[in-house]
């Protein structure tokens, strides 16, 4: 998939973020392994430079799962949070697997992230991944 043609990736590559500092979490990691065609926003996990950066484009607030802040640009589409859930940041972030020079999650942390979250969203999202994965993936 060529993350380029994504606007949700334009968006990101606008606010140049340092590459090492951040990492595509969420649904994202989905887009990326062709499982989802598209988004309704990224979220971003963002740590040191990265992080730094983020401030100087918006201000952080709690975010709504609780834990982190976030900071919350392009009209909603990209979030940028200072860690995910009560999950180490750089140990989040130093596990990734690369899509077109982006980091991202890696899907069986997603997968326990979605089991954990369990929303109806997240159910749907459990299946897909599982039917991916099974399939060879």
């Amino acid at each position: 998939m060529n993350l380029d043609e994504q606007p949700l990736f334009r968006s990101l590559a606008s606010l140049d973020l340092p590459a090492d500092d951040f990492i595509i979490a969420g649904s994202g990691p989905m887009l990326a392994h062709g499982i989802r065609s598209t988004l309704g926003d990224l979220d971003v996990v963002a740590r040191g430079a990265a992080w730094d950066k983020a401030l100087t484009l918006g201000t952080p607030s709690p975010a709504p799962l609780g834990y982190v802040d976030h900071i919350v640009l392009h009209s909603g589409e990209i979030e940028i949070l200072d860690g995910w859930f009560d999950y180490d940041a750089d140990k989040v972030i130093d596990e990734f697997e690369i899509f077109c020079g982006i980091r991202f999650a890696p899907l069986g942390k997603v997968l326990e992230w979605k089991k954990r979250l369990d929303r109806e969203k997240d159910r749907e999202d459990i299946e897909a991944i599982n039917r991916y994965m099974n399939d060879g993936n």
